[in-house]
């Protein structure tokens, strides 16, 4: 598996399209906004997982205990189940490298509070 070191450069306005179609159905990113099957994801970058206040997360997710950051998050979105066995999102991932740089591309400017 390449790293997020040798991932291409990603583009937002790619990656907001890309949170359209296969995110936003489960996440919101605007600040203040509430959280749907998934947790709002304003204020991701530097957070440790399973820690967005009023979200009921799974068991497995706060026990991983990761801070989500570019290399964390390229990682996780290639495969989320594998990443952190035992999750309730049942997102299946993102399998190419451009598609994961552009939305976390994205997400870095979205989220950011």
């Amino acid at each position: 598996m390449a790293s997020f070191e040798e991932a291409p450069p990603g583009d937002a306005k790619a990656g907001e399209k890309t949170f359209r179609t296969k995110c936003a159905q489960c996440h919101t990113v605007d600040k203040g906004a509430g959280h749907k099957q998934g947790p709002n994801l304003n204020g991701l970058f530097g957070r440790q997982s399973g820690t967005a206040p009023g979200y009921s997360y799974s068991a497995a997710n706060k026990n991983r205990a990761v801070i989500w950051e570019e290399k964390t998050l390229y990682d996780y979105l290639l495969n989320p189940k594998k990443y952190i066995p035992g999750t309730k999102m049942v997102f299946p991932g993102l399998k190419k490298p451009q598609d994961r740089a552009d939305l976390i591309a994205y997400l870095k400017q979205s989220t950011a509070s």
